[in-house]
């Protein structure tokens, strides 16, 4: 089925073109009727309509003023924002907690993703088709080739879960990666009770050395890295060692800036 608007590659574009498909997508949100559900990026509409019909409080956003028109012309009482989501601002939106659902541009997918978790406490759920390695890596485990800062922070502020594969036959154009549907689910869990920019800051930086093992590769705390850590590369560490880790350091800072006050 020929889409009615022809996908741009600046803007990573694959239009779902099955129904069946978009019916299981759709389906894998669970939200009441009268939840707050975002779509991100409809594109020609996939599951817009489905979404429109299903809950009351519905709105999407778009960044493609081509499929802006589209989709108005299509649901004329739609509630259509024609933004850029990597700009968006979630807590703004009001009427929380969120349920988002979407299928995400591939060349986009990362900054989305952490968009969401950074915006963690006005979650609800998210529903995203995103590339399978990108999928493999939120849910991958510790020691494994797989798990790495997203594994990190989607496990911290979620729980993530790969819920089925997508064929590359159902979209225009056909990607040239495979894709799959996951579910974050965010209600329920608790956020680290940790600085989150020393907890990023900790990650990132263990991460971008991952072959080496801490006392290198957090060279800026090396000195105080606790001897159960030192010796482990970025890897072995689960996400709740990061958390206790960032803890640590930040319990460390404290006591340094005390005796100083007190001297």
């Amino acid at each position: 089925m020929k889409s009615p608007i022809p996908p741009k590659k600046s803007l990573g574009q694959h239009f779902l073109n099955d129904p069946n498909t978009a019916r299981r997508i759709v389906g894998a949100l669970e939200a009441p009727a009268d939840a707050h559900v975002v779509e991100i990026g409809p594109g020609v509409g996939a599951l817009t309509g489905l979404l429109h019909g299903r809950f009351e409080n519905f709105e999407a956003i778009e960044v493609d003023s081509r499929a802006v028109t589209h989709l108005r012309e299509c649901y004329p009482d739609l509630n259509m924002r024609q933004a850029d989501v990597l700009e968006m601002d979630w807590r703004s939106l009001g009427d929380l907690p969120l349920h988002i659902i979407g299928n995400l541009p591939y060349n986009i997918t990362s900054p989305i993703l952490f968009g969401l978790l950074a915006a963690y406490d006005v979650m609800s759920q998210a529903v995203l088709m995103v590339q399978r390695e990108v999928a493999e890596r939120i849910v991958a485990q510790p020691r494994t080739k797989a798990y790495g800062i997203p594994s990190v922070f989607a496990q911290l502020y979620a729980r993530p879960s790969i819920l089925f594969k997508v064929s590359r036959n159902v979209f225009e154009p056909k990607p040239a990666v495979e894709s799959v549907v996951i579910r974050l689910d965010f209600e329920g869990v608790e956020a680290p009770d940790v600085d989150s920019g020393l907890l990023h800051a900790v990650v990132r930086a263990g991460f971008g050395m991952r072959r080496k093992v801490l006392r290198n590769s957090l060279q800026k705390w090396a000195a105080d890295i606790p001897d159960r850590w030192r010796r482990c590369r970025a890897e072995e560490l689960s996400p709740a060692d990061y958390v206790m880790l960032a803890r640590y350091f930040q319990d460390r800072s404290q006591i340094i800036r005390d005796s100083l006050d007190n001297q």
